[in-house]
């Protein structure tokens, strides 16, 4: 186990620790709002341009993971996380597994039914690479990109053999699903089968990178909350990329081409122009 992951885990136990204490003696309110996804798509800075609205209040840290990792420790734990209601004030947490996890949807909509709920959403490629080098500086990832791509749906079916909610299934799901994570429309009709579609928001990253004050006034208005700007539109990451891209042009365009029948499958579903790469 790496450094990283061992701080990552010892960080989020003491964080679940005290939501069994605040669970219990003053358990806050669901929260209003669920940034849902996807990874590597900009969904840290998403946080912190919402968690700088004076109107919002955020949840213990970013990625609770409730609907995903931990949904049987049950809705008083998860309500630790919160803090109390208050009036005019909207309540969130971000956890970008949510949008890909086959189960996550149903139990949203089980426990949130007014939620509101956000998708940020970036050309799958440059994703997937992005994704990958990500797991690779967790050191959960001794294969190079290309071979790693290859391995992607074996390792996939092998770990889901027991279910989705399995150790061995989440590790696989969150760590190596490079390819499945950018199938955007297959995750996102998952999720318009329990939820309206006029309370899930999508956007595109490279909208919110290239404008992000126009994006933010967008989001604010789909929460009903008052204009404001924050100091900055700084861009968070919790990596930095080392050394000499292994994404080839010969591998964009093999990617491109895998992508580009599911890039038009979500064009279709939301009205979009196939806007990415084909």
């Amino acid at each position: 186990m790496s450094r990283r992951v061992a701080v990552d885990r010892l960080r989020r136990a003491v964080r679940g620790t005290r939501a069994w204490g605040r669970g219990v003696l003053a358990p806050g309110a669901l929260p209003d709002f669920l940034i849902i996804g996807g990874q590597r798509c900009g969904t840290t800075s998403l946080y912190h341009y919402l968690a700088a609205h004076p109107r919002v209040r955020v949840a213990t840290g970013k990625e609770l993971q409730f609907f995903s990792l931990h949904h049987g420790r049950g809705t008083r734990w998860y309500r630790g996380h919160f803090p109390a209601a208050a009036p005019g004030t909207r309540s969130f947490e971000a956890s970008p597994y949510y949008l890909f996890h086959p189960e996550v949807p149903a139990r949203v909509a089980a426990t949130l039914p007014q939620g509101r709920f956000i998708a940020l959403l970036r050309d799958p490629v440059e994703r997937a690479y992005s994704h990958y080098l990500h797991t690779r500086s967790y050191g959960l990832e001794p294969l190079d990109f290309a071979d790693a791509v290859a391995a992607e749906p074996d390792r996939l079916a092998a770990a889901l053999r027991h279910g989705p909610d399995s150790r061995t299934a989440h590790a696989a799901l969150r760590n190596h699903s490079y390819l499945a994570r950018g199938r955007y429309a297959e995750q996102l009709e998952r999720w318009f089968a329990h939820v309206p579609r006029e309370r899930l928001l999508v956007l595109r990253s490279e909208d919110l990178y290239a404008d992000p004050a126009a994006v933010y006034g967008e989001l604010l208005r789909f929460l009903e909350l008052p204009p404001f700007t924050p100091a900055a539109f700084a861009r968070h990451t919790r990596r930095v990329d080392p050394g000499p891209s292994a994404l080839t042009d010969a591998l964009r365009a093999d990617l491109s081409a895998y992508f580009a029948p599911h890039n038009a499958r979500l064009a279709t579903l939301l009205g979009w122009p196939n806007t990415w790469p084909a």
